[in-house]
């Protein structure tokens, strides 16, 4: 069963929200240099973390957990906004609305 729409477009708002905040997110990651291999790689990983807490936050205040098909779906959404959120990085600001 497909992610509820209303979840879909909330991990959607998520995402576009950390997105526009990427240079902070940067500026945290550059922060664990030399520790670290990549500031990029790290500020992305940090994002996708905060998406993903949004997302089961959101099961969670439903009173339920996601399955492994929701999980599946929040995979999907990223992948397809991964570009916007690596050009927010490099600078290059591309969020869309849902």
């Amino acid at each position: 069963m497909p992610l509820a729409k209303d979840l879909q477009d909330y991990i959607k708002s998520q995402i576009d929200y950390y997105t526009e905040e990427a240079a902070s997110y940067k500026q945290i990651a550059e922060g664990y240099v030399p520790e670290i291999d990549s500031v990029t790689d790290t500020a992305f990983g940090i994002i996708i973390g905060c998406a993903y807490l949004a997302f089961l936050q959101a099961f969670q205040t439903r009173g339920t957990s996601p399955s492994a098909e929701d999980v599946i779906e929040f995979n999907r959404i990223v992948k397809e906004r991964s570009k916007e959120i690596r050009k927010a990085l490099k600078g290059k600001s591309t969020v869309k609305s849902n």
